[in-house]
């Protein structure tokens, strides 16, 4: 039985019912949660940060788990102590605004995160999503990160690198940064949800602009809901020479459906038999 400890990084979850069936799916899984209290204000920056900095020192923890996305986890970077992280390793899981936080804390300390369903989203997950991720928890027995996922091929090939990325506006929010995340020789997935089509535009031209894509060695399409994903690639390849494989799966993301990816892990991409495999 693993023990997880809730966060609050970003938002709370606003229904009452929505926070405690998703503890309840958690425990009917096997998961014991320590905090299990229904938090009614948003803490501040210092107070979150010394939530997670507790949650690592806690030396019954073994999974650190958001209750939901939103916005703000950012402010927490500047703060965050990467040496009492990196001392005291467990899994760090989140999604969507956790982003931010997920490819800072493996490139800070060489801990690989869950780009994972958070404890709103066990509220009523679907079968998909708890095997995806008691996959990831269990140390990945299936390779493919992509098994019993549909993916579509935009543009073929096989490449091999670092697995990053998440939430697109938020990770454009940090170009220009002593945050934003380091893009060579990585494969790269994007997400999003309820953005307008010019706004992701604009995001991923930032990332075009600022030479954050010369030197990817792959890219993942998530969904993006609201913009059909052929709209993104079109985005991509009208300013951008593509020179490596590109693949969309829609069950990246804020969908009924969730993988649960490794941020830092080493992956291989085949277009050709649809997979991403742990390396």
């Amino acid at each position: 039985m693993k023990t997880v400890y809730i966060i609050t990084p970003s938002w709370l979850v606003k229904k009452k019912k929505d926070f405690f069936d998703g503890v309840k799916k958690l425990e009917q899984l096997g998961f014991k949660v320590v905090n299990r209290r229904w938090v009614t204000q948003i803490p501040s920056t210092n107070r979150k940060v010394k939530q997670i900095h507790a949650a690592f020192l806690n030396r019954r923890v073994e999974i650190i788990l958001a209750q939901r996305g939103g916005y703000s986890s950012m402010k927490l970077l500047p703060y965050l102590d990467f040496d009492l992280i990196k001392k005291n390793p467990k899994i760090f899981a989140g999604f969507s605004d956790l982003s931010t936080m997920l490819n800072a804390i493996y490139e800070r300390t060489g801990l690989v995160t869950l780009h994972s369903p958070m404890v709103l989203n066990f509220s009523n997950p679907t079968r998909f999503t708890i095997r995806s991720f008691l996959n990831a928890i269990h140390d990945f027995p299936e390779k493919n990160l992509l098994a019993g996922a549909p993916v579509k091929v935009y543009k073929p090939g096989t490449a091999r690198g670092t697995l990053k990325g998440g939430n697109l506006i938020t990770l454009t929010a940090l170009i220009g940064t002593a945050w934003e995340i380091d893009t060579e020789g990585i494969i790269l997935f994007f997400e999003d949800i309820d953005e307008k089509k010019h706004e992701v535009d604009r995001s991923l031209m930032q990332w075009i602009l600022a030479g954050k894509l010369n030197q990817i060695k792959g890219l993942i399409l998530g969904d993006f809901r609201g913009i059909p994903n052929k709209d993104i690639f079109k985005i991509l390849r009208e300013q951008l020479k593509m020179t490596f494989p590109v693949v969309y799966c829609p069950y990246i993301g804020h969908g009924k459906n969730k993988l649960t990816l490794p941020v830092g892990a080493r992956v291989e991409l085949n277009t050709f038999n649809q997979s991403l495999t742990l390396r």
